[in-house]
């Protein structure tokens, strides 16, 4: 587990835990993938926790001047995907997380750790 996740990265995991986004992951993409940097992985425990975590993070980081590209899933509130660039979040309905278990997928990522109050 690496010891710190990059700044820009600490912006969406307290983005995430202020809408208490559960069995938050992230993943550092670098060697493993170029699609992304790094993937955050969170749930929610209902379609409509999961849809205001995303919101949520959508409006927080918008404020401190970083703009999704693309946003997926939002109506339905199973699995939300806001791409940013280098940074990709997905925030699932728990059970669709478990059906999908990228976390098992892309098990050669580093697992980036964290501290409850970085972020901006």
């Amino acid at each position: 587990m690496s010891e710190r996740p990059e700044p820009v990265v600490a912006l969406f995991v307290k983005a995430a835990t202020q809408r208490k986004a559960e069995g938050l992951v992230v993943l550092d993409m670098r060697a493993v993938s170029s699609v992304a940097d790094f993937f955050l992985i969170c749930s929610g425990r209902s379609t409509r926790q999961v849809a205001a975590i995303a919101e949520h993070i959508q409006r927080f980081l918008k404020e401190r001047g970083v703009h999704a590209q693309g946003v997926e899933g939002m109506g339905e509130g199973k699995w939300v995907l806001l791409d940013y660039g280098n940074v990709v979040v997905h925030v699932f309905y728990e059970s669709v997380r478990g059906f999908y278990d990228l976390e098992g997928l892309w098990a050669d990522a580093v697992r980036v750790g964290w501290k409850e109050d970085e972020g901006g």
